[in-house]
């Protein structure tokens, strides 16, 4: 058995429960609610896009790649910010976004459930003197994930 499938099914029921959540919102809602990071519920669930995307790159690489592999932290230094603002997240259409992080979970989900249980102590490069393994990588996810959802939570229910 995958050892990560309980944290698989936990993201799965997240989408599940999230996606007519996020779907149902208002637009003033969405676009002009404001975090201590001064992210919009938008550019907060873009975020979780790129996060997505990135992990997943991360896990392929991982698994056919040098050890320990070189691979870019994209959220090291506001590099994340830098993201938000150039994909433009603010002004992405809502349902499309909704629906991009739905899809990036998914196949997320996916290649976890299909990663190569040898690999798992490889690692990458994630800052000067950090390594972090395929492992690790994988377990930080879900809390990252319900640390963003509980941000959206307090700026649909301040």
């Amino acid at each position: 058995m995958n050892p990560f499938e309980n944290s698989c099914q936990k993201t799965l029921q997240l989408i599940e429960a999230w996606e007519p959540r996020l779907l149902a919102l208002p637009k003033e809602t969405f676009s002009n609610r404001i975090n201590s990071q001064n992210r919009s519920i938008k550019q907060i669930l873009g975020h979780m896009v790129d996060s997505a995307s990135n992990n997943t790159h991360r896990i392929v690489h991982l698994q056919y790649r040098e050890n320990p592999m070189t691979f870019p932290n994209y959220a090291t230094n506001g590099n994340n910010d830098r993201w938000i603002a150039i994909q433009d997240y603010q002004h992405e259409d809502w349902h499309n976004l909704v629906q991009l992080w739905k899809y990036a979970n998914l196949h997320f989900v996916h290649v976890v459930q299909n990663v190569d249980q040898t690999k798992l102590e490889n690692q990458w490069i994630s800052g000067e003197g950090e390594l972090i393994s395929l492992r690790e990588n994988i377990e930080g996810y879900l809390p990252h994930l319900e640390l963003h959802l509980r941000e959206i939570e307090e700026l649909i229910n301040p």
